[in-house]
């Protein structure tokens, strides 16, 4: 590909430019008290972060001023302004709640930082689908998600109270520093089939963002959340098989598929849990002697009757004779 021109190399920093101030915005949108309006900001600025990388690998107009200007503003866009808009809405004048606006600003740096780290890292090949912890778009919109309640309901509720929005907050920042594996959206390939039926769903969503804007951000984080369980089995899934690091999603499958028939065909189950186990699992261990498999009779009335305890099992007793009645 042509190197690119200034003016193209351009387009994707003034992007990201742009995404910083629709960022800083919601702050000036919560001061004067147009919740909805700062919302839709923090919202736009997430949309934009989402397309000034990929416009830039598209004109081949990738450069580190860029990553850094990226780094800078996702700090801006999705953890100082949420965090004051946060402030601003429900802890204003409140020393407490001004610490924990800071502790959620603070939690998004130092995932952007740790992000930059991981660049330079070698990780296995499947480690390039998934983000560690939750990224700095999504953590800034699901910081507002009280505030999307009660915008969108009309009225607060418990769901605003700032009890459960101290714990809301703790909770995301959390999640953005965790190690717990994402779903990155730019590692997902859409196979030819299958992009009709997208187009719709776009339409749709889109149809859905202009008519209910806010309930479609409610249904949106949501779903997110409910994702992380998947994608954490998903992660560690492909962590134990190495075969489908570097296979279409189909293959993946028909691997997995082929996982589980094997699993059922010899009788493969969860192993057993307790004092139960453990004693199985050391009769299981004891050598053969004179050709006799130990496993099999690893309960009887010779020699080991300690084993009785060790088991868990109670000793069969022996019929009573009827003339000792």
């Amino acid at each position: 590909m042509a190197p690119s021109t200034p003016g193209i190399r351009l387009l994707p920093n003034a992007i990201t430019v742009l995404a910083m101030s629709a960022g800083l915005s919601a702050v000036q949108f919560a001061i004067v008290g147009m919740w909805g309006a700062a919302v839709g900001a923090i919202a736009a600025a997430a949309l934009l972060d989402g397309l000034d990388g990929r416009i830039a690998r598209m004109l081949d107009a990738t450069s580190k001023m860029g990553a850094e200007l990226d780094s800078l503003a996702d700090a801006i866009s999705f953890g100082v302004a949420p965090a004051l808009v946060i402030y601003i809405w429900q802890f204003e004048g409140d020393r407490g709640g001004w610490v924990v606006a800071l502790v959620f600003a603070v939690c998004m740096v130092l995932r952007l930082a740790r992000f930059n780290t991981l660049l330079d890292v070698d990780q296995p090949p499947y480690a390039k689908e998934f983000f560690v912890g939750v990224p700095a778009p999504a953590g800034g919109l699901l910081l507002l998600l009280p505030l999307i309640l009660e915008e969108q309901i009309g009225r607060p509720g418990w769901w605003s109270s700032v009890p459960v929005v101290v714990v809301w907050t703790v909770a995301v920042a959390l999640l953005l520093v965790s190690r717990i594996p994402t779903l990155s959206v730019k590692s997902i390939k859409v196979p030819p089939r299958a992009v009709a039926p997208l187009l719709v769903m776009v339409a749709l969503l889109g149809a859905a963002i202009i008519t209910y804007p806010l309930a479609a951000l409610i249904a949106a984080m949501v779903f997110y959340l409910g994702h992380l369980p998947y994608s954490v089995r998903r992660y560690l899934w492909l962590a134990k098989h190495p075969e489908a690091w570097e296979v279409p999603a189909a293959d993946r499958r028909a691997i997995r598929r082929a996982h589980g028939v094997a699993n059922r065909r010899l009788g493969l189950h969860q192993p057993l849990r307790g004092r139960v186990a453990g004693a199985a699992l050391r009769v299981a261990r004891l050598p053969r002697r004179n050709g006799v498999d130990p496993t099999r009779y690893a309960v009887d009335t010779g020699p080991r009757r300690r084993n009785w305890r060790k088991l868990g099992l109670r000793r069969n007793q022996p019929p009573k004779d009827p003339g000792q009645d």
